[in-house]
């Protein structure tokens, strides 16, 4: 990708541009679509976004889509050039967590390796190349945005004036929402389901001792999203690891397996790939602990006495709460479910931001019933018995201020974010070398200072 930055002079022809880059045996020609300061779009660049836009359905023309992608790739290319001149630089570290999601998203979108690779018409190092690349753009384009904006604020008279601007018949609608609480109880007698699940590791890190690859171990056992990557984290730093994962994680040698480590998610096995500074990249097998019937079925009768006691005002669910929940962010406010980002503590959800479990049982619920008692997940995967209370419902609805002033704030922000960039990018086009081939000058948003 250097090579070809670097030798934009080369050769740029009227009408349709070329960079010729020489090989060993052969000469490689690629046209460009166009040229923004120090960076290039290739016409395979346009075709692989067409290309990904029509996988998606999109039902536009093809020239519309075509010009679509090309105006989203100039505009890219106009913060990725800003990214330049700021000295702004990304790593593959800083995409890695994200970018085999990615991979795995697009492969069961298309039923398969081979046919995403049929698709493309590339192999899957070529796929993961081209998405590497577009999410370290991505990420720089985000950074340069992020500086655009970082003086940006607006106040309570801002958010109500971006409101009145909106024609009351074309205001958002906001789902249905539901406020509610919970108790939650863990499985009993958990210890005993640990030491299985400690077992396993240690029968896990035996044959990984014996010379069993460890990636392929974790393919086969990990409870982890990413057990389909051997078990590879990526690079982390000390921080955005749990202390116990951390503290095992930099005691390692490159290569070296560690001991179980126990967080909050279930029993580890730590392997070092490497480390950068602050930075390690690490792979793990995750062991959760495994509740039996018999533990299930006594959570559930606990839990049902507990709402009995309740339905019978014996018992007031937030004295409930705080005496029995294990759940502590809602235990402390009496059984009140709340968002788990510390930012927002946002107490109101739609259905469809609850998990499977708690959907179901919510959905036949009217304002002060109680749940039957339930098996779910927590917010990180563990195994947790709940019993659930309808505090309030708000049905669907257009947007106001009084019950939606989060909502209408953070509309008003990006509103004026998008101005801060528009103004910004009409700016910068005024200022940047721009070269578009005659292939696409026909499309209109050109019209908009593009061409020179």
């Amino acid at each position: 990708m250097m090579k070809r930055r670097n030798r934009l002079g080369l050769l740029v022809a009227s009408g349709l541009m070329w960079i010729v880059f020489p090989a060993a045996s052969q000469t490689l020609v690629e046209s460009v679509a166009g040229i923004v300061g120090n960076e290039v779009i290739y016409l395979s660049d346009v075709e692989n976004a067409v290309l990904e836009i029509r996988r998606q359905g999109s039902r536009l023309p093809i020239d519309q889509i075509r010009c679509n992608s090309f105006h989203e790739l100039l505009t890219s290319k106009l913060f990725v050039d800003q990214a330049r001149l700021d000295s702004i630089q990304v790593t593959n570290d800083m995409v890695d967590s994200d970018l085999n999601m990615q991979i795995n998203n697009a492969i069961r979108q298309a039923g398969s390796e081979k046919a995403l690779e049929d698709y493309f018409k590339k192999s899957m190092v070529e796929i993961k190349m081209d998405i590497r690349k577009s999410m370290l753009e991505n990420q720089l384009v985000q950074e340069v945005q992020n500086n655009i904006a970082k003086n940006l604020a607006i106040t309570p008279s801002d958010v109500r004036r971006y409101f009145n601007s909106i024609p009351k018949d074309s205001l958002p609608v906001v789902p249905a929402r539901v406020q509610i609480s919970i108790i939650q109880i863990d499985p009993p007698d958990n210890e005993e389901n640990k030491a299985e699940a400690r077992q396993k590791l240690l029968d896990i890190r035996s044959q990984i001792l014996a010379g069993k690859p460890f990636n392929m171990l974790a393919i086969l056992y990990s409870e982890d999203g990413s057990a389909a990557n051997g078990g590879e984290i990526g690079y982390k730093m000390r921080g955005e690891l749990e202390k116990e994962y951390a503290d095992a994680a930099w005691s390692l040698a490159k290569n070296t397996v560690s001991k179980i480590v126990e967080t909050k998610y279930g029993f580890h096995l730590i392997q070092m790939i490497d480390r950068k500074g602050d930075l390690v990249n690490t792979r793990h097998i995750l062991i959760r602990p495994k509740v039996k019937p018999e533990q299930i079925q006594r959570a559930i009768s606990k839990l049902d006495s507990i709402a009995r006691q309740i339905r019978k005002d014996s018992l007031k669910f937030t004295d409930a709460a705080v005496r029995f929940s294990t759940h502590s962010d809602s235990r402390i406010n009496g059984g009140l479910f709340v968002s788990t980002n510390p930012s927002e503590r946002i107490t109101w959800f739609s259905l469809d931001e609850l998990n499977k479990e708690m959907y179901m049982k919510v959905r036949d619920l009217k304002p002060g019933e109680i749940s039957d008692p339930f098996q779910t997940t927590d917010e990180i995967g563990n195994t947790v018995f709940r019993i659930v209370k309808l505090d309030n419902e708000m049905p669907a609805h257009r947007a106001n201020l009084k019950d939606d002033y989060q909502f209408m704030y953070n509309a008003a922000m990006m509103s004026e974010r998008q101005k801060l960039y528009r103004d910004w990018i009409k700016k910068k086009i005024e200022t940047t070398y721009i070269k578009i081939s005659d292939e696409f000058k026909s499309c209109k948003f050109l019209e908009e200072g593009w061409l020179k």
